[in-house]
């Protein structure tokens, strides 16, 4: 059956079909991904496993991470939802992620970092930044790439 979606959509879907916990602090343009995974969780929509899935709404992007991190470490399949400075303010957490080797899954809306205005445009500068925490990055061009490879990082 095909469906009419976004790509935030069509990652969200994925995303709380493979997780369990997955902390929130909704920013635009990855606003989306957050809502859709909240309304899910209220709806009581099951995950793959037949579980409800544990959304938390958190006060900072920190916060975010931090969960996630502590999520991954206690062995629960987590992934959360981001994008610009708040991709940023989760870098520290990546590098503890990705020194030791936890799965967690990171769906970001690609934004430029902003510097004297916000910026919407999709430089993907906030991406870039974070390439030398040693996270694995994976990038779509479209809503089918999108969906394939939310698929694709949460088995790997």
């Amino acid at each position: 059956m095909k469906k009419i979606l976004d790509g935030a959509t069509a990652t969200a879907m994925i995303a709380y079909k493979l997780s369990q916990i997955i902390p929130i602090y909704p920013i635009t343009p990855s606003s989306p991904m957050a809502e859709f995974a909240s309304s899910q969780s209220a709806k009581e929509t099951k995950n793959v496993f037949g579980q409800n899935v544990k959304v938390i709404e958190m006060q900072s992007e920190g916060g975010v991470s931090g969960t996630l991190h502590g999520a991954a470490l206690a062995g629960s399949l987590s992934s959360t939802f981001t994008s610009s400075q708040g991709l940023l303010l989760m870098l520290p957490n990546l590098y503890k992620l990705a020194g030791e080797n936890l799965p967690a899954v990171i769906h970001v809306g690609a934004r430029a970092v902003a510097s004297h205005a916000l910026s919407i445009f999709g430089d993907h500068s906030d991406v870039m930044a974070v390439r030398s925490s040693g996270v694995v990055m994976l990038a779509s061009d479209s809503v089918q790439s999108s969906h394939d490879l939310a698929l694709a990082s949460h088995l790997l």
